[in-house]
């Protein structure tokens, strides 16, 4: 609030001094100003709102609020999160250092699944013809034709076949060409023109060596990939910039350590929490700079981290979830036996959560801060209570979201369960299953816990200099952030 002497934000008029008209600071609840611009000893710069700018009485133009950090904390909190962040960071670079894997570890190609050399190719002609002169099986099929067996028996001997002809346009048989035989009921068709990739087994007969495996799909990928880089960087401007950065940095930091780490032997868990760590510092400094805001959304999602990594390492294995539940799992398995799948799993789960705990902890944090600069008087109690509010409604979107995004990834296998008239019961029960559940809410957990921790510390750090802010009344903090508010400039954060 402000006194009836001095309003927050006084219209020009004559008895105000010369000075007052540019937001001179001697004006505003009486604080005396030295001649360094500082008050009662306390520099301004330390509010982040100096109206003296720091020339002198009289000459500033009350504009240094433009470039200070909102609703700043003491110097004393920032040595205490410094001295929390700095050796935790410092451990994450000792960590990436020590296991840092050099690249992948070499190994002979099965030939199954992703394990094959591939090349690209170009369907150069398609030519239609009968499928009876091209399948073996000469003779009419019999059967039951309801089943998809027998239907596609009966399309494979009565239909019309295509032989495509592909040209391999890399690698060592570049400019060579192969025929392939497409059947009516594969559900990929090629055409003339289509780029597609080509599998290389060497040790099969010549005629044999290469084969369509899957269509290339580099070109509508990067324009698509274009598209979402230019509408963020559009909408977001430097931030959305700083974004696609970070998320680079993040490709990176996941292909050249977190992965080859992993492959070298090194335990999953550990790798992750290291690579998850170190992804989450750069993410989030960069995209929304270095400050005691960020800070503590960074210790925000440490927290929650260090939850999710506990609750998911008592899960996985008290319900003895294995990680190794389908073809590719498999295939890591059989190439790297030494590799610990269940760690691997959470692992996963640690990586998968990190990207939404970012958005929790850094809108809670934000929603603190700026409750308290619309309102500098309200204790942390009250903070936290106004930005818990705010959470729980974050709270609901974002385990819904998450919920979802599981439910999604896995609708082929739910669409099986389906067919199948299995009871939620059996469904549940089914590792393939239990290992989504465990992931969705293990990280739901992690996330609602974000809420409450993130906020607290917000709360308790924004509000924890109040004090120092000045021998001020409320009258005087009213006052400063009225004016800075009538100046029409947005500060940095």
């Amino acid at each position: 609030m402000t006194t009836p002497q001095h309003p927050s934000f006084p219209p020009r008029r004559p008895g105000r001094g010369p000075h007052a008209e540019e937001g001179d600071g001697r004006t505003v609840g009486h604080v005396p100003v030295d001649a360094h611009g500082t008050r009662d000893g306390r520099h301004e710069a330390d509010h982040g709102h100096g109206a003296g700018d720091g020339h002198g009485a009289g000459g500033g133009h009350g504009h240094s609020h433009g470039h200070g950090p909102a609703a700043p904390v003491s110097r004393h909190l920032r040595k205490v999160i410094a001295a929390i962040l700095i050796p935790f960071a410092a451990a994450v670079v000792v960590g990436l250092a020590v296991l840092w894997p050099g690249g992948a570890p070499p190994h002979e190609r099965t030939g199954v699944g992703f394990d094959r050399q591939t090349q690209q190719a170009t369907v150069t002609k398609v030519v239609e013809l009968s499928c009876q002169s091209v399948n073996a099986s000469g003779g009419t099929p019999t059967g039951d034709t309801s089943t998809a067996e027998g239907s596609s028996a009966v399309q494979q001997a009565e239909g019309e076949c295509k032989r495509a002809t592909i040209r391999v346009d890399t690698g060592d048989d570049k400019g060579r060409t192969f025929d392939e035989i497409v059947q009516p009921d594969q559900s990929r068709q090629l055409h003339e023109g289509q780029k597609v990739v080509v599998a290389y087994e060497p040790s099969a007969p010549k005629d044999l060596q290469y084969s369509v495996t899957d269509i290339n799909r580099r070109l509508p990928l990067a324009l698509l990939a274009g598209i979402f880089a230019l509408a963020v960087v559009v909408v977001g401007r430097l931030r959305g910039l700083m974004a696609l950065v970070s998320l680079a940095i993040s490709f990176l930091l996941l292909n050249f350590f977190i992965l080859p780490a992993i492959l070298q032997g090194s335990n999953p868990l550990v790798v992750a929490v290291i690579g998850s760590s170190a992804i989450m510092l750069i993410a989030l400094y960069l995209c929304h700079g270095l400050s005691a805001r960020t800070s503590v959304a960074v210790l925000g999602t440490l927290i929650s981290l260090l939850l999710i990594g506990v609750l998911g390492s008592l899960f996985i294995g008290w319900a003895a979830l294995t990680g190794n539940t389908d073809d590719n799992t498999g295939l890591i398995h059989g190439l790297y036996p030494s590799i610990d799948m269940s760690g691997l799993l959470l692992a996963g789960v640690i990586i998968g959560s990190l990207g939404v705990l970012d958005d929790v902890t850094v809108t809670q944090t934000s929603a603190v801060w700026e409750l308290h600069e619309a309102n500098p008087t309200m204790g942390w109690r009250g903070l936290y209570r106004a930005g818990i509010r705010i959470g729980r409604d974050h709270i609901a979107s974002v385990v819904n979201t998450l919920v979802l995004a599981y439910a999604g990834a896995a609708l082929p296998l739910l669409l099986l369960f389906s067919i199948a008239q299995s009871g939620v019961g059996t469904v549940a029960n089914s590792e393939l299953v239990a290992e989504e559940i465990v992931r969705t809410l293990v990280g739901s957990i992690g996330l609602v816990a974000s809420v409450p921790v993130t906020t607290a510390l917000a709360a308790l750090v924004v509000s924890a200099d109040r004090p120092a802010q000045g021998q001020g009344t409320a009258a005087g903090a009213g006052a400063g952030a009225s004016a800075r508010g009538g100046r029409g400039r947005r500060r940095k954060r």
